[in-house]
């Protein structure tokens, strides 16, 4: 099976009332971990690369990690471009074999947003891939995107339909709460999404895929191993769960994890050095953090996403 559009898998998602998990992919364990997961669960699957993981593990090799998973599980496997900031990069992504980008031009004025977005879906439409836009923008940091809280912003709804309608964009990203990066909101907090924008969204869009960024949920018990084993990661809260799971059951229909992974597979390495400090054979430690990628993401399908059954 040849990598797919998400334009099937959202359709569905949408009318069934789940959502389809993107996650973040930077090398081969990762892959293996993310895909093993839904390859059990025969979930539908995004892959989605990040410019940074891009410069880091070479479109090349990535590009072959993705097809030997497509191989290994037969599973429907969108390969999305996470955050591109440019024209140049998507086009690049596009060239190069993706069939999903996002151009995130949330930063620029309205009307800037809407002539990059364009530029980029008349070029990925003539070539049968598709684009994620947004409107609205996420605090904290996810590699090369870095918004404080006082420059971010919640989307306003009153602008999507027009947005969607001049740019032609397939899925649109908006802000109601979530926030890149795992230090999200402070201990204490009790963070809320605004479904009260979601709905509005929804109202003005009917039927139209809506994408959530920055969804970890940050689970304690990894920022506890990290800090029992020589990290030094202070207190912070996620996204709670059953927010998201709320989200899925409304427009929602592609939620972004990365976070979560990354503190999954450190908390596993670092426990694992801690336990054998003479072993230094890459598969040793690898392989644990493999494994954690893989409860993680069975999790996030199973009781997140609810995406389960549904490749």
């Amino acid at each position: 099976m040849p990598l797919v559009t998400s334009t099937e898998m959202f359709r569905k998602a949408y009318e069934g009332g789940y959502a389809i998990g993107a996650f973040n992919v930077n090398n081969m364990e990762i892959v293996q971990g993310i895909t093993e997961a839904a390859a059990e669960l025969n979930a539908p699957l995004i892959l989605q690369v990040s410019k940074g993981a891009r410069a880091y593990a070479n479109h090349t090799y990535l590009m072959k990690l993705v097809e030997a998973a497509i191989i290994e599980t037969g599973l429907p496997i969108v390969l999305h471009l996470d955050h591109g900031d440019s024209y140049e990069v998507c086009k690049s992504c596009i060239d190069g074999g993706f069939t999903s980008v996002m151009i995130d031009a949330s930063s620029k004025p309205f009307e800037e947003n809407i002539a990059l977005t364009r530029r980029v879906v008349e070029y990925a439409h003539d070539h049968g891939v598709v684009v994620e836009a947004e409107l609205g923008t996420l605090a904290g940091i996810e590699d090369e995107v870095k918004v404080s809280h006082e420059d971010s912003s919640y989307t306003r709804p009153e602008d999507v339909q027009e947005f969607v309608e001049r740019t032609g964009c397939d899925s649109l990203a908006i802000a109601i709460g979530t926030s890149h990066g795992a230090y999200k909101f402070k201990p204490g907090t009790k963070p809320q999404l605004r479904f009260d924008i979601l709905e509005d969204v929804e109202k003005r869009l009917p039927g139209f895929p809506i994408v959530l960024h920055g969804s970890s949920s940050v689970p304690q018990e990894f920022v506890r191993i990290i800090n029992e084993n020589g990290g030094n990661m202070p207190g912070a809260v996620g996204v709670p769960e059953e927010q998201l799971r709320q989200a899925a059951g409304m427009a929602v229909c592609k939620i972004n994890i990365d976070s979560d992974l990354r503190l999954a597979m450190t908390a596993s390495i670092r426990k694992y050095f801690n336990e054998h400090p003479d072993h230094f054979d890459p598969r040793q430690y690898l392989g644990p953090g493999r494994a954690a990628i893989k409860e993680m993401v069975k999790h996030k399908i199973v009781d997140v996403l609810g995406c389960d059954g549904k490749a």
